[in-house]
């Protein structure tokens, strides 16, 4: 048997892509929220607690956390009595994300000509 030849040494100088991960969206409850509200463009807190399964709590700390970094907008007010939160993406939100995807992309890229 001979042994399988290892692919060239990718270049050292060029950064591998989990380099250009965000850990503020790739986070995996942060992504889903940043990739609901992309396709939803708005999305009230009760709507995305049930579609990612999180808590309050959870989901709270996660939004407190995209909005800090102005990546999601947080609009509060009322439908009748009822309270309620809405979350938009911001132009910046939807640039980290195409971002992340981008890193994504190239990284199972990468993965699938090694072989993996």
């Amino acid at each position: 048997m001979t042994a399988a030849t290892p692919p060239p040494a990718p270049d050292a100088a060029e950064p591998h892509p989990t380099s250009g991960l965000d850990d503020v969206v790739h986070q995996k409850a942060r992504l889903g929220i940043l990739a609901v509200l992309a396709e939803t463009e708005k999305a009230d807190f009760t709507y995305l607690k049930k579609l990612l399964q999180l808590t309050d709590g959870n989901l709270g700390r996660h939004i407190e956390v995209l909005a800090g970094s102005g990546l999601v907008h947080v609009e509060k007010g009322y439908a009748g009595k009822r309270p309620r939160t809405w979350v938009t993406i911001t132009r910046s939100g939807r640039r980290a994300l195409d971002e992340e995807m981008a890193a994504i992309r190239e990284l199972l890229r990468r993965f699938e000509a090694g072989g993996g």
